[in-house]
């Protein structure tokens, strides 16, 4: 009875190891794909979070463009309407340096 009532638990042990080793594969499986979702959902979080940086950068750089041709242009329109005013002054200071210039590269 003695032998028997051993081999029992013998073959119960064993049984109970199996049924660890298939819960121990069931939950690294679980796990796994578990990660799997993380690292997809993380990487198309990341891509539209540098998607989002990307189009604030260009909108940025897109704003201080267009502050600085209106500078410019507004440079231009202030340069025009001072040789409107006084057309024969600007000649002359353009005459001049001219003259300034050159004898500046002839050096």
């Amino acid at each position: 009875m003695e032998a028997k009532s051993g081999q029992d638990e013998y073959n119960q042990v064993k049984k109970d190891l199996q049924q660890l080793r298939e819960d121990l594969a069931s939950l690294t499986r679980a796990v796994s794909e578990g990660q799997k979702s993380n690292i997809s959902s993380l990487r198309d979080e990341i891509r539209r979070e540098s998607r989002e940086a990307f189009d604030q950068v260009r909108q940025h750089g897109q704003d201080a463009l267009n502050r600085a041709k209106d500078a410019g242009d507004k440079a231009i329109h202030d340069v025009e309407h001072k040789i409107e005013e006084r057309p024969f002054l600007s000649v002359v200071l353009m005459f001049l340096l001219g003259v300034l210039v050159g004898k500046l590269l002839d050096r």
